[in-house]
């Protein structure tokens, strides 16, 4: 299986900010987005997640295949860590959460609410999820957010995993992760051009 995103066009607030957008990502390799704040890398995500449509363009596989880790931890306070992740888990059908919680040195916070964590173990609780989704292409926003040194090298290590069983992950971050193979996608060039308002002021009484 590989993603592919062919000229794509994203919106937000009702104007697009990115179009054309198109790359390939293979089996068991990650692509990582880059680009100034506010250029659309968030945007891009949650359209390739199907949380919002896309304004032009086509994404394979859809959105059945993606799991999405917002900037948002998605942790319910009062559960603990077990039972956070083992609700996800049976919500895309999975029953173990030993790997997740092994992945992202969890074990002995199993019985902690997720309310009484700190900012770097809620972050890694919620980046957990992702391993328990069965899913086979892994979208991150800006993951690394609140994370330590040791808890970004779990991560990437999470990661590196999940690539090696053949999965795909595509990350909005400006950290080197050390990710073999991983390729970069600027989205720069994407940006799309903003509507001459002068313009359609007048066209509007022609």
């Amino acid at each position: 299986m590989e993603m592919t995103v062919t000229g794509l066009a994203c919106i937000r607030g009702g104007m697009r900010v990115l179009e054309g957008v198109s790359f390939r990502v293979a089996q068991g390799q990650a692509l990582v987005l880059r680009g100034p704040n506010g250029i659309g890398k968030t945007t891009l995500l949650r359209t390739l997640a199907g949380l919002q449509p896309a304004d032009a363009g086509t994404v394979a596989p859809g959105p059945d295949a993606m799991a999405y880790a917002s900037h948002a931890d998605g942790n319910k306070a009062t559960l603990t860590v077990a039972e956070n992740l083992t609700f996800w888990a049976r919500v895309h059908g999975h029953g173990s959460i030993e790997a997740a919680l092994r992945g992202f040195n969890l074990g002995a916070l199993t019985d902690r609410p997720a309310g009484s964590l700190s900012a770097g173990q809620k972050r890694r609780l919620g980046l957990a999820r992702m391993a328990v989704t069965g899913r086979p292409v892994w979208l991150f926003d800006e993951p690394t957010v609140s994370l330590d040194t040791d808890s970004v090298a779990l991560f990437a290590g999470a990661v590196g995993a999940h690539l090696a069983r053949g999965g795909i992950a595509v990350i909005a971050t400006h950290i080197d992760l050390g990710l073999p193979g991983a390729s970069v996608f600027d989205l720069s060039p994407c940006k799309a051009e903003a509507p001459d308002e002068h313009h359609d002021f007048h066209e509007a009484f022609l």
